[in-house]
């Protein structure tokens, strides 16, 4: 070995390193952490499985939509809290939106072309609340968002204002600001040179919570809080035709507290408190 030319004993010693750190950390490691997990923790390791009547239903861990093969929310379920992730709540595209408080104009769509437009976080929280709360029987109205599910946003030019997420013919939420008449918005028209004015409007609190109509960081948080479940309840009830007070049992048993007792909020798993209202 010592007769090699010292270049090639560098390349063996570096195949060599390669090799057993290969099935150092690619094979031994991965087995043994993988053994471990399975005999210590072998339900989280396995995705935390829900079972009922003897089949998987979902994850305790990764939350899921409980609508029918149209989308819509299906009546007799707690409803989850949107999701960013994928087509909502898909593992493999966990993500958020990356949608901050500043994303407030809709980009509207062009009749006839390829292009679909784009909502803004605003207007996806407002459309969010207005469903909602057709769906619960609440007011869905929130501040900055008009009565038709769209973000309040003007862009003020000197001589005229425009309602850039409402896309003409439809009337503006307001017929005129500080003494300028305010059109719809034009599909394709540039507005950027306008100066962009969010109206708060007069709706006092919103009764629809705000994990209702924005979605986690990851895009996959199986749990709702106590107060947006406090408000599907009567819903809920109704479509079951059972007591009110009875669902609000279940509410109450499937919710956790803070971790430690002060870390994060009370919370409610939407899988488990649906399951619990189907035992019943």
């Amino acid at each position: 070995m010592e007769r090699l030319p010292g270049w090639l004993r560098q390349h063996l010693a570096a195949i060599r390193a390669v090799v057993v750190l290969t099935v150092l950390l690619g094979v031994i490691y991965p087995l043994v952490t993988t053994g471990v997990a399975q005999a210590l923790f072998n339900g989280k390791a396995n995705g935390s499985i829900v079972q009922a009547g003897g089949r998987d239903v979902g994850s305790a861990i990764i939350g899921q939509n409980f609508t029918d093969k149209d989308g819509n929310p299906v009546k007799k379920y707690f409803q989850s809290r949107p999701s960013a992730a994928g087509d909502g709540y898909d593992p493999t595209s966990t993500s958020a939106s990356n949608l901050g408080p500043e994303d407030i104009v809709d980009t509207l769509p062009v009749p006839g072309a390829k292009d679909e437009g784009k909502q803004s976080l605003l207007t996806q929280v407002c459309a969010r609340s207005k469903a909602i709360g057709e769906l619960d029987g609440v007011s869905g109205a929130r501040p900055y968002c008009t009565s038709d599910g769209v973000g309040a946003v003007l862009k003020v030019f000197p001589d005229h204002a425009v309602s850039v997420n409402q896309a003409c013919p439809t009337a503006p939420f307001i017929a005129t600001y500080q003494g300028l008449k305010v059109e719809c918005g034009k599909p394709g028209e540039d507005y950027a040179a306008g100066r962009t004015v969010p109206v708060r409007g007069d709706t006092g609190t919103p009764a629809v919570p705000a994990d209702a109509v924005t979605a986690s960081g990851s895009g996959l948080d199986p749990h709702i809080s106590p107060a947006y479940a406090e408000l599907q309840a009567p819903r809920v009830a109704t479509a079951r035709g059972i007591a009110l007070d009875k669902v609000k049992q279940l509410i109450e048993a499937n919710t956790t507290g803070r971790t430690l007792g002060f870390m994060g909020e009370p919370a409610v798993n939407v899988l488990e408190l649906n399951l619990a209202l189907d035992k019943v």
